[in-house]
């Protein structure tokens, strides 16, 4: 992709305008060229206005709709637990060793810890769990998950670009479903070590998720489509933490905390029968899409990108792409200031703010609701940047990762200084969650434009170093708040965090780029024979309708010799 291609979007999709590289041949350029289906969508690509041949719903909006529930799923199984577990410690337990650990070391406790208004009911500490873990052993659960999660990242990818992706995410979703469910059983039985073996359990099956689906919207997402339906389904994950903390909260406190992990178990188990049923690998082998549609996805994409296992991944030329690097630097960057927080708010909540587990709960999600509509916004205000030519790809790229990280560590910042003001606390972590969504209009989508054909690769790889946090964070905050649970303990923890933004701003500002790279230009494809054919230049000298439509009609012709001339 030349440095000039505004039109670069659509290698993230969500349309795109000005002058097209001739290395993006499976933008919609072809499509005008596609015959039966071209047409068949409105001119802004929408997925919910269908006319002409394609019937309503087509099968891609059924895809994005039980996709978008999956996510909400897969969140609703990771985040349940850090509600859950506020109402599985004792807390009497906890206090007392926090306020002991004050005393010894010749501390003022009340100018540490926030004081509980015992007048208003609300804020009235009460003893909840029976099991007396520490901060360090609270920090190790919930890290727990992400040392599974961390291993099945780049053999998800592989695998879902050999064999496809449906089964391995109904794996990955299912498997974390039925073990959410024997939770408390088991932790009944073992204690800390059976929950600690079960989420790392868990997490090994959610790893395959992401890869897994990042490998199906490059089979089913259309050019003009791809940053609609992406953001759409990942969108779900938002969804489900908003979703996921209130309701966790309400269930421990007029249920219990066993009831969390049945019941959202129980979902992700009715997700994956309709998942099954509903859904295929590709519109090649889905048994109710019609020729209009299948014609359109096939023709718009390019047919290398229609077969399993049909391109071979360039490793070496990817480990020497600085690039990639830095996606990967600014994905870690993203996920410590994310899991940081997601896991261990509400603990912040509750022993620093004295929130009950109910208004925990509440509070604990509404980062996540701002987070989600700034993300959506960010992916629409990006490609129009982008199509008016505002701003090159790799600006756009590098403007929003720095809003998007230094952002959210100025308010981590500030909330170390806010004592115990509730509300204004509150204020700033939710600034500090949301404005990370500006980040996904840099980042997150920048494995598109450097290389097309191997994004699920390239997210396998970053997300397994992105995952590093997942458990790191998570520990860090355990062995600084061990036994004490201050404010100067958390103003700790909010000042890595902003160091860690800061670093990601900086890399990222040298070492990115959203220029489309050239080892991801010629590309070497496998026939529908398993020969391996020619390689494909597109170095500018063919426009992309020219070898997209060479490469139908060569296709078409080893198939139907008869049919064409």
């Amino acid at each position: 992709m030349s440095a000039n291609d505004t039109g670069s979007g659509n290698a993230v999709g969500g349309g795109g305008g000005g002058n097209r590289s001739a290395g993006n041949y499976d933008h919609d350029a072809a499509s005008q060229h596609a015959g039966d289906g071209s047409d068949a969508l409105s001119s802004n690509g929408s997925l919910y206005k269908l006319v002409g041949k394609i019937s309503f719903p087509s099968c891609r909006l059924v895809l994005s709709v039980l996709a978008f529930l999956g996510f909400f799923v897969v969140y609703c199984l990771r985040v349940n637990l850090s509600v859950a577990i506020v109402a599985m410690v004792n807390t009497s337990y906890t206090r007392h060793l926090e306020v002991q650990a004050a005393v010894n070391a010749s501390k003022d406790a009340s100018d540490e810890m926030c004081e509980v208004e015992k007048h208003n009911e609300t804020h009235e500490i009460k003893d909840t769990g029976f099991y007396n873990w520490d901060s360090s052993q609270q920090g190790i659960i919930l890290a727990a998950f992400f040392y599974g999660y961390i291993t099945t990242q780049i053999p998800g990818g592989i695998l879902a670009q050999r064999f496809g992706g449906k089964f391995l995410l109904l794996f990955g979703i299912c498997w974390t479903s039925i073990l959410t469910i024997l939770t408390p059983v088991l932790v009944y039985a073992g204690g800390f070590a059976a929950l600690v073996a079960t989420r790392i359990l868990e997490g090994i099956g959610e790893g395959v998720t992401y890869p897994a689906m990042h490998v199906m919207l490059s089979k089913w997402a259309p050019p003009l489509e791809r940053s609609k339906m992406t953001t759409f389904v990942y969108a779900g994950a938002q969804v489900g933490t908003v979703v996921t903390m209130p309701v966790s909260g309400l269930l421990c406190e007029y249920v219990s905390w066993e009831s969390v992990f049945y019941i959202f178990g129980a979902i992700g188990v009715a997700w994956s029968i309709l998942w099954f049923f509903l859904v295929f690998d590709s519109p090649q082998t889905h048994p109710r899409i019609s020729a209009a549609e299948r014609s359109y996805i096939e023709t718009a994409q390019g047919p290398q990108n229609q077969e399993k296992g049909s391109l071979k991944v360039p490793w070496l030329e990817i480990a020497k792409c600085v690039p990639i690097y830095a996606v990967a630097v600014a994905h870690f960057t993203n996920n410590w200031g994310y899991y940081t927080l997601l896991t261990c708010l509400p603990q912040y909540l509750k022993h620093i703010l004295n929130f009950d587990i109910k208004k925990n709960g509440v509070v604990s999600g509404i980062p996540y609701l701002v987070l989600w509509g700034i993300m959506v916004l960010t992916g629409f205000l990006a490609d129009w940047m982008r199509k008016k030519n505002f701003l090159s790809t790799t600006n756009v790229r590098k403007l929003f990762n720095a809003v998007g990280f230094l952002g959210p560590a100025a308010c981590l910042i500030a909330t170390g200084y806010v004592n115990c003001n509730a509300p204004l606390a509150v204020t700033l972590i939710v600034m500090s969650v949301g404005l990370t969504g500006i980040s996904w209009g840099g980042w997150s989508v920048n494995h598109l434009d450097l290389a097309p054909p191997y994004a699920g690769t390239l997210m396998g790889i970053t997300n397994a170093i992105a995952t590093i946090p997942g458990f790191v964070g998570p520990s860090v905050v355990g062995a600084l708040t061990q036994n004490n649970q201050t404010r100067a303990a958390w103003r700790a923890v909010f000042y890595i965090s902003a160091g860690v933004y800061l670093f990601g701003t900086i890399f990222y500002a040298i070492f990115g780029s959203g220029e489309r790279q050239k080892w991801s230009v010629e590309i070497k494809k496998i026939d529908p024979d398993g020969h391996e054919a020619e390689h494909t230049p597109l170095d500018g000298s063919k426009s992309a309708a020219e070898v997209n439509i060479k490469l139908v009609k060569a296709t078409a012709q080893r198939q139907c010799p008869e049919t064409l001339t």
